[in-house]
């Protein structure tokens, strides 16, 4: 995935990772697996809903073009890794069956009808879209008449930008067929030689190096897929031919990455996996419509569909390659620019990040309080003299990093550095072994973590000489340390300087380097140790407080939610008369509203402007909430079972008094208030979008409009009107 728009690297759009195989599959130690979702049919219920802003008439026209092509490539990444994980199993006949009930082959089954579905559903929108864009000014075209200045400008183009990187290629016995790579586009073109009238058929694959999308001179912006250039160029590409007629293909291949046990160099592994993954078993096949019968059956004889999914396609293949007309400067045509606020606790003391967290704890909220205030405390870390020590975590950090340029800049300041560079972060295998190549020339120690498990937890500390002993500074994060997410993903940022913290993350850092299991650990909770033991003791007690008659509340905030146990929880407690409020953005296996089981659980989902990332924890602790008695959690872990068991993950209490107010009656509370972004989740699978009601209220629009977290006890100390939010009963404001 590329870094431009709500693209992360290597996740899904506006779901979080789809990552490896989630664990906690078969059916439920109830014996009910009707008190599940399944997975991956949550996913593509998730995906309808960010296809749902493309058609949303308060969007300006390029960022509702933007949802469709997220919903696009969202479904690529599901195709290429969870469809194919299942088709693997279903070939090698392993029937584990899923929390829902059903085999590899049954999922398959509702997957293709459903994705079928979503399919068509795209392409109506598209169409709907490039009805609308020549009103604004911008025009696709299609197969329309050219005039002729459009004309000549097209083939001059095609002619000296475009040809001479094309290779058509004649498909008889003496051409083998030419390779299809991963996400690989290519035309066939069925001809008939003008000399004699044989007919043959030609391939022309499309260069990943070309763009998709070619825009044509001029001041209104007129644009031609690059698919369209070359059909519409065939007499020139195949002089001494007629074409009889054309189609369009695109196949997905498997991508999914297998780390096998005794690999004896990680490093190495993982360069031969990546040239693999291009190599991968085709899960999708997109076809043109009415695409050339013949020479369809030669396609598919020789690429490999037997198991693969076919899609008839009538209009965008990829949708990725939207994001040049995306890209139009047409401010007017897009959401209004919004630029981060820089810390205020940060600014009171100068920039100096030591001085504000020496003070005390602080929350930082992105993308409305900007992402540089970390950097910035790595940059200071790399030129303070006093500092001697950095220990960093790494699990995305994008293609321009300066967290990475910070940690080579205090390498070559004399700092012993230490970065935990974890080389299973789907789609930046490739990234991070280039990372972990410069920061190892720059004298960095470099960790790659364990081979089983991903080190996903988000965790700087620097160890800093003050007087006559030494002070650690940690920074906890819900996400990950990449500048450019950090701009669209909803995230919190936890700096401490408090002592259990720094011993607590010191353990953490040992285990990842040299398997030194924490013990005893004062502050954190780290998984897969004891992050699910702490989790489901809160739950517990939560459901204790319920049957004793005493207030008994959890709200939790989170990307996913498929984990059987902790699912299992909740049913309990609810059934003691706990009160959950849940915010799951992506896939939910929870079913909600159920008599009896899950009576007193709601689950919201919110898509929006930005994509809500952080990860909350609240439990009411014998009092309503949200309450100062409240325990507060931030983590690195989603409600997944490779969270919990597979993953070196971090679960952070928040104990000081503002930041536990900010956190929990401000940001955990703005997301369950919020009407005009939210999908409420209903017993039988379906989503419905909240009705924003007499009182709108969008939680993004109150975080770029209100004084940063950091800066709240300032602007009420000088009189600033700060709102005071509130839950009504029944989750309204």
């Amino acid at each position: 995935m590329s870094d431009q728009g709500l693209q992360p690297e290597g996740e899904d759009e506006l779901g979080g990772e789809l990552g490896d195989e989630d664990g906690g599959a078969g059916v439920s130690e109830t014996g009910h697996p009707d008190l599940f979702f399944n997975r991956e049919l949550s996913w593509l219920a998730f995906n309808r809903r960010v296809l749902a802003e493309a058609q949303n008439a308060d969007y300006p026209l390029l960022e509702r073009l933007r949802f469709l092509s997220i919903s696009g490539s969202n479904l690529d990444e599901f195709t290429m890794v969870r469809v194919a994980g299942l088709a693997g199993q279903a070939a090698r006949q392993i029937d584990e069956i899923s929390i829902d009930g059903r085999t590899p082959s049954q999922q398959l089954g509702a997957i293709r009808e459903a994705v079928t579905e979503l399919v068509a559903a795209q392409q109506a929108i598209l169409e709907v879209l490039t009805a609308q864009l020549p009103e604004a000014g911008i025009r696709i075209m299609g197969e329309e008449r050219l005039d002729k200045a459009e004309a000549e400008w097209l083939a001059r183009y095609f002619t000296e930008h475009v040809m001479l990187v094309l290779t058509p290629q004649a498909i008889d016995p003496a051409h083998p067929f030419p390779f299809v790579a991963n996400q690989g586009m290519g035309i066939m073109f069925s001809l008939t030689r003008i000399s004699d009238g044989a007919s043959v058929t030609e391939m022309v694959l499309i260069p990943p190096a070309l763009p998709r999308f070619v825009r044509l001179p001029g001041k209104d912006a007129v644009w031609i897929s690059i698919v369209d250039l070359i059909r519409r160029h065939a007499a020139i590409l195949f002089p001494g031919f007629r074409n009889v007629g054309n189609g369009v293909f695109r196949v997905l291949r498997d991508s999914d990455m297998e780390i096998e046990e005794d690999a004896e160099d990680l490093v190495r592994y993982f360069r031969t996996a990546i040239q693999r993954r291009r190599r991968g078993k085709v899960i999708q096949l997109q076809i043109q419509e009415n695409f050339d019968p013949a020479a369809e059956a030669l396609l598919r004889a020789n690429i490999g569909v037997e198991d693969a999914l076919v899609l008839g396609m009538s209009g965008q293949f990829d949708f990725n390659g939207l994001a040049a007309i995306i890209d139009e400067e047409r401010p007017d045509l897009k959401f209004e620019p919004y630029s981060p606020r820089y810390p205020e606790r940060i600014l009171e003391h100068d920039g100096d990040c030591f001085a504000a967290i020496r003070e005390k704890d602080i929350v930082i909220h992105h993308p409305y309080e900007s992402f540089e205030v970390v950097i910035d405390f790595l940059r200071q870390a790399a030129k303070d003299p006093d500092v001697v020590a950095i220990k960093q975590t790494l699990y995305r950090a994008g293609k321009q990093s300066a967290v990475i340029a910070a940690l080579i800049a205090a390498a070559e300041a004399g700092k012993s550095v230490t970065a935990v560079v974890e080389l299973k972060a789907r789609f930046d295998e490739e990234q991070n072994l280039l990372w972990a190549s410069q920061l190892e020339r720059a004298g960095v120690q470099v960790i790659y973590g364990f081979v089983d498990w991903k080190t996903h937890a988000k965790v700087s500390m620097v160890v800093r000489r003050e007087g006559e002993s030494y002070r650690t500074y940690c920074h906890f994060g819900t996400g990950n340390y990449h500048p450019v997410t950090a701009r669209i993903y909803t995230d919190l940022s936890f700096f401490t300087a408090a002592p259990k913290a720094a011993r607590d993350a010191g353990q953490l850092f040992n285990f990842i380097t040299g398997y030194v299991e924490p013990k005893g650990c004062e502050f954190l909770s780290i998984s897969p140790i004891t992050l699910r033991k702490k989790l489901y003791e809160c739950i517990d007690a939560e459901t204790e407080l319920a049957k004793a008659g005493k207030p008994a509340t959890i709200w939790a905030k989170f990307n996913s939610l498929t984990d059987e146990g902790l699912i299992e929880r909740f049913y309990v407690a609810s059934q003691a008369g706990v009160e959950i409020r849940l915010v799951v953005r992506g896939i939910c296996c929870l079913r909600p509203g159920l008599p009896g089981i899950s009576e007193t659980i709601t689950v919201k989902s919110i898509i929006g402007r930005f994509l809500e990332h952080s990860r909350i924890w609240a439990f009411g602790n014998g009092a309503p909430l949200p309450g100062r008695r409240a325990r507060v959690f931030i983590s690195s872990a989603d409600g997944m079972s490779r969270n919990l068991d597979r993953r070196v993950e971090v679960l952070v209490p928040i104990r000081n008094a503002t930041v536990h107010d900010q956190v929990l009656g401000q940001v955990m509370l703005a997301n369950l208030i919020d009407t005009e972004q939210s999908w409420v989740l209903a017993p039988d699978g379906t989503y419905r979008r909240l009705e924003p009601g007499p009182k709108p209220f969008n939680l993004h629009r109150y975080f770029m409009t209100n004084p940063s977290l950091s800066g709240r006890g300032a602007a009420l100390a000088s009189g600033r009107k700060v709102p005071k939010l509130a839950l009504r009963r029944g989750g309204g404001r």
